[in-house]
Parts: structure tokens; sequence; C-alpha cells
């Protein structure tokens, strides 16, 4: 059936449509798909529409391939775009599952946007095509992969379908240490990487290229960005810590959200707390475990973390944590990535968190606003139940962690006498130490 092109005329709030046609370079015979979503957010007049060419052999990657991964770029985009249009080879087969494919740069050449001008400008809306000097831009996409491996797609009861795969990265991210990473991402939230660790060539393994040779987690080293900001927030109850560890005490610290369990396995391996971590789909926890060396001895609760914080809130004293960390997101595309879940920072739920903690214990939460108004009232929210608060800026434009404490406390950040404290700066960056501020 014919494709009716008057649907493009205006914009209708989160439209998607997909559709193939013939290659309008003579000399290329395969089938260009075309995916065309709208803003679920109605911006003011005249629209604004923008293109995208799906970068060489990413045409299977959910980014590019499904509706939320659109989603998320036009929503992430610099632009307020009303429409945004994709454009790549259609793809052969399902997701490539163990076949290492290797990436090109997404360079736009101006014979291609010559073949395509006509057809982004007929899927335009009318308002745009009166103007006879419009034009489609143009969006470039870079995040650095080289090379990429699927090592496993699964399905989780609450998560949805996932997968796990190795990385090769673009040095300029890597400066000093390996460009290897294993990644965790879900389908809902394609664009979100939920867990990134560190891999290292299998002993013995003279290749270093993925496809070539296995690869292993190391949990000494945490990449992800804002992981290493969620630890430098013990920098503020360093003499604390210290303390308990002088008596012979452990620290406790409750997790909720594990993931690939990298902050879990770190906060265990290089910094001796004893941990207890939180996760709703058992599948995840599976996945963690087998490819993110998640340690069998670590303590896991599958369940929801709102209701577990909940009963772990009416228990005795004797089962209060030091720390509470909080690594959760909305999960909800359409509000674009966001954490935590507004759920999470009711009222009730953040008294559970307070309830379950020690009087010199802290809250520390990642925080992703969609916009400055949200933050501003997570910050009114948080300070309805806790005394002060602090922030580290994560500085990608993205991520804040947010610290909140069971009582006011004398910062020791620069009391550089204290063990607990030189040993956070030697095991993550001590820049993030430094730049805890009050709120």
């Amino acid at each position: 059936m014919a494709l009716d092109i008057s649907i493009f005329e205006t914009i209708n709030p989160s439209n998607y449509i997909t559709f193939t046609i013939t290659n309008p370079n003579p000399s290329l015979t395969q089938l260009i798909r075309l995916a065309v979503l709208d803003s679920p957010i109605l911006h003011n007049s005249p629209p604004t529409v923008a293109a995208i060419f799906v970068p060489i052999n990413r045409e299977h990657d959910w980014v590019f391939s499904t509706e939320s991964g659109q989603l998320e770029l036009l929503l992430n985009s610099p632009q307020q775009l009303s429409r945004l249009i994709l454009i790549g080879n259609q793809p052969n087969t399902t997701y490539p599952d163990g076949v290492a494919v290797h990436h090109s740069m997404n360079v736009i050449d101006n014979e291609l946007k010559h073949w395509f001008k006509p057809v982004l400008i007929a899927l335009s809306p009318n308002i745009c095509r009166k103007d006879p000097n419009f034009e489609v831009p143009f969006m470039s996409y870079d995040d650095g992969l080289i090379s990429s491996l699927v090592l496993d797609i699964n399905v989780g009861p609450f998560v949805g379908e996932f997968l796990v795969e190795d990385v090769e990265l673009d040095n300029n991210d890597c400066v000093g240490i390996s460009r290897f990473r294993r990644r965790l991402r879900f389908k809902r939230m394609p664009n979100l990487v939920q867990t990134e660790v560190l891999i290292l060539p299998e002993c013995g393994s003279e290749s270093r290229k993925i496809g070539e040779v296995g690869f292993r987690p190391d949990v000494s080293v945490l990449v992800h960005k804002y992981v290493a900001p969620m630890v430098a927030s013990l920098g503020l109850i360093s003499e604390y810590v210290e303390g308990r560890f002088r008596v012979g005490f452990t620290v406790k610290c409750l997790c909720l959200g594990v993931g690939g369990g990298a902050l879990l396995g770190f906060l265990k391996s290089q910094l001796g707390f004893e941990v207890l971590g939180v996760e709703v789909d058992e599948e995840v926890l599976r996945i963690a475990r087998k490819y993110f060396g998640l340690d069998e001895s670590i303590r896991v609760c599958v369940g929801d973390a709102v209701k577990v914080l909940r009963n772990l809130s009416q228990k005795s004293s004797d089962s209060k944590f030091d720390v509470v960390m909080v690594d959760l997101d909305s999960g909800d595309v359409r509000s674009g990535v966001s954490a935590p879940p507004l759920e999470f920072v009711k009222n009730d739920v953040l008294l559970a968190a307070k309830l379950v903690l020690c009087e010199s214990g802290i809250f520390v939460i990642n925080v992703i606003p969609p916009n400055r108004s949200f933050y501003e009232t997570l910050i009114c929210d948080f300070r309805e139940v806790f005394p002060e608060l602090y922030e580290i800026d994560v500085g990608n434009g993205e991520n804040f962690v947010l610290i909140a404490t069971v009582q006011p406390i004398a910062s020791s950040v620069c009391n550089n006498s204290n063990y607990f404290l030189t040993k956070l700066r030697t095991v993550i960056s001590g820049s993030f130490v430094d730049s805890i501020r009050k709120v």
C-alpha cells in the first residue's frame, strides 16, 4: 500500500512512522529505512525539523532502530525539535549477537545530502515548505564507539529486553586507562547505559581486539561517570567511617538499584564495606553475576526498592545503615532520561530512608534532572526531611549527586591526615571529593 504523504503535513505529537524506500542513489540497491518521529511536546511555531544519518553498521542498534531510542535522540537534542527524521540502511537481520561489529564515523558527505534533500523536504510540515529557502539540517552523532560485540540478549520480567555488550571506545574518553568497556543497556531506554565497567583482555591473550579475545571485568576501577562521585560523597563522613574501622566495625551500605553491580563490588572490594543491594529484576541480577563480576558473597535482595526501604524502616536500630545509595532511573522515556523515579522522592519514602540510617549516616542519590525546576523541587522535598544537603556536579552536563545528612555534620574533607579519606582519594579521583558543595 502506498504511503499517504499528507500525514506529514502537520506535527502530530508522538506520531511515529517507519517505512522503506528505494535508495535515491541509483548506484546502490539496498533499501533505505526512514523513521519519522514527532515530539510529544508541542513547541512554538514554526516547527523545527532535523535529520540524522544512522552510522554504518549501527542499523540494528536500539538507539536507532526503536521508537524509544529515537525519542531519546529527539528529546536530548540541543534544539527543541518538533520532528526528527532518521535515515539508514534497512537492517537485514536481527540484532547481531556474538558477532563483532566495527563502526565508522558518522560523516555526512555533500553527495549524500544532495540525494536526500527532496525526500526530507517532502517529509516536513507544510508550514516549513512554504519557505522557498527551507532545508532540513543534519545532526551529527558520535558516541566514540569503535567496535562492539553483543554477549547476551535477554528479557527480564520487570526491565524487559536488555543486552550485555563489550565495546571499544575512542581513546579521547579513556586517557590513561583501557579503552575497553562492558555495558548493560535496556531496550526501553537504549541511549542510557545502565552499567559500564572496565574490561581487560584475558591473561595470555596477545590480541586486543573486540571479538578476537575474551575479556574479564575489573571491579577495582570505576569508569561510569557518576559512580565515582557517588563514592566520593563518603568524604563527608570520613572521620565517622575511620572511627568505625578503628574499633573493628564495618560500614554498612544499602544500595537501591544494582544493575551490573559495579558500585556494590567497588564498595566491598576497595573500601571493605558490608553491602546489601536491592534489585527489582532477578534476571538482571543473574547477568550481573555472570558478566560484571558481582561477587556471590554480596547480598542482594530481589524486590521493589521502595517496598524494601519501607520494610527496613520498621525494623530495630540494630539493622540501621551508615550509608544509603540510590541509583534508579525513571524508566519512562517519554519524559526523557531522568532519575530518580518520582515515587522515590515522596515524603514518606524519604522519611523511611532517614529511619534506616544511623545518626551519622548519609543518603546519596544519583540525579538526572530533565530540567532545572525538577532539581529545585527535588531539593525542596529533601529539605523537608533532612537538615543538610550537599551536591557534586559530575561535570557531564547530565548528572548530579545529591547527598543528605541525618544530622548536621562538620565536613572532614580537608582533613588530609584521615586515613580513610586518604584511601578514598587513591581509589577514586580526589577532585570529586574536593568538589562536594553545600546546597
